[in-house]
């Protein structure tokens, strides 16, 4: 049984481990002819990599992506373009320092998959959390940047909307801020706030949670199936599927259980373009698993990582008492680095769909409808 993949028309396949000599990803069902170089991938992956900031692991990984299959020079354009086979992708690690986990080799560190990898397979890579590590996601990232092409008009962001127990104020919220803060964090006040806080976490050797907002604008109506291919369904699976992520709402998310029928309801009006307008988004841009053409919102929460100089109390692989103190380049805040890894997930989740529809509707049917006679 496979595991390592995720989508249905858009299907993307990674491979490797934290400390291995390369990670690396298949993504299979990329329509041909889309325009694709390495320059295309790059800045999605150069806006993850570690060690750009004092607040993120000072791991030096370069993150240069390679692309091994599935591109052809297309002789009218003189372009690199997709030629509608497997897309392989390959990353190099550069920088592993394994002998930095050495000492808790045979120790499970508190809130980490160290015990149940142990207790389902028999036996992990405990070189940077092998296969469990963030790591990986590089190649989700890069995977994002693919499908990010195949849904015209699409417009995926993300934003750090808060650290620890501490919010932004989203009276203050500017898209543009987020591209100039290390905290892709859309309030330039809070931003600031955030360097002094996260410093003082990291002296001390601790770590913190964060909450991510993806919003995706220029999703077209009708992407998604009920029951079991809603749209916010396979969202929420792909988000949930990233490390340290322990929930995940859409729109309104938990906030909704508070309001009233009145409130929550989305009402519509017909706009100047002919086209339902809709007067709130608590529904998140789905209702019933399918897109309604507003922006898909979603968001979710992501723990502190357990990877800390603070003592912890654990037991080791061969049933004795211990304790465990984590050494080594870590994130004092993993979610900051967690927003492009969320916009990939959502460009993902929204290209596969986007696909899926084409395959089984092909094009939409037009709306409004004709009103029959009487």
């Amino acid at each position: 049984m496979s595991f390592n993949s995720f989508g249905h028309m858009f299907r993307v396949t990674t491979f490797g481990e934290s400390h291995g000599p390369a990670i690396g990803c298949v993504v299979d069902g990329c329509p041909p002819r889309i325009a694709l170089t390495e320059a295309d991938i790059q800045p999605y992956l150069d806006r993850r990599r570690p060690g750009q900031s004092r607040f993120t692991t000072q791991r030096q990984e370069p993150d240069m992506v390679r692309i091994l299959s599935g591109v052809f020079i297309d002789a009218a354009s003189g372009r690199q373009v997709t030629t509608g086979t497997p897309i392989a992708l390959v990353i190099d690690n550069v920088d592993q320092r394994s002998k930095d986990y050495a000492d808790i080799k045979d120790k499970y560190r508190p809130g980490h998959a160290d015990y149940t990898y142990d207790v389902k397979y028999g036996l992990r890579d405990y070189r940077g959390g092998g296969r469990q590590s963030a790591r990986e996601t590089a190649m989700r990232v890069a995977a994002g940047a693919i499908a990010r092409k195949i849904v015209p008009g699409l417009n995926v962001r993300g934003a750090l909307i808060q650290m620890g127990p501490h919010r932004i104020d989203r009276a203050r919220w500017d898209w543009a801020e987020v591209g100039r803060n290390p905290f892709f964090c859309p309030d330039a006040e809070r931003a600031a706030f955030f360097a002094d806080y996260l410093d003082g976490v990291r002296k001390a050797g601790s770590a913190v949670g964060a909450v991510i907002e993806i919003v995706a604008d220029g999703v077209p109506p009708g992407l998604g199936a009920p029951i079991y291919g809603k749209l916010d369904g396979d969202l929420a699976a792909a988000l949930m599927g990233i490390n340290a992520v322990k929930g995940v709402e859409i729109g309104a998310g938990f906030n909704a259980a508070a309001l009233s029928g009145e409130e929550n309801a989305d009402e519509m009006r017909m706009g100047n373009d002919g086209k339902p307008a809709f007067l709130s988004n608590n529904a998140g841009g789905i209702l019933g698993g399918i897109s309604t053409g507003q922006p898909v919102v979603v968001r979710f929460a992501v723990k502190p990582t357990s990877s800390i100089l603070t003592p912890r109390r654990t037991v080791d692989r061969y049933g004795n008492d211990s304790e465990i103190s984590t050494k080594g380049r870590h994130d004092p805040c993993v979610g900051i680095r967690a927003v492009p890894i969320g916009e990939a997930m959502m460009a993902c989740v929204i290209a596969d769909h986007f696909l899926r529809q084409r395959g089984q509707v092909g094009e939409a049917p037009a709306w409004p409808f004709a009103k029959p006679a009487p």
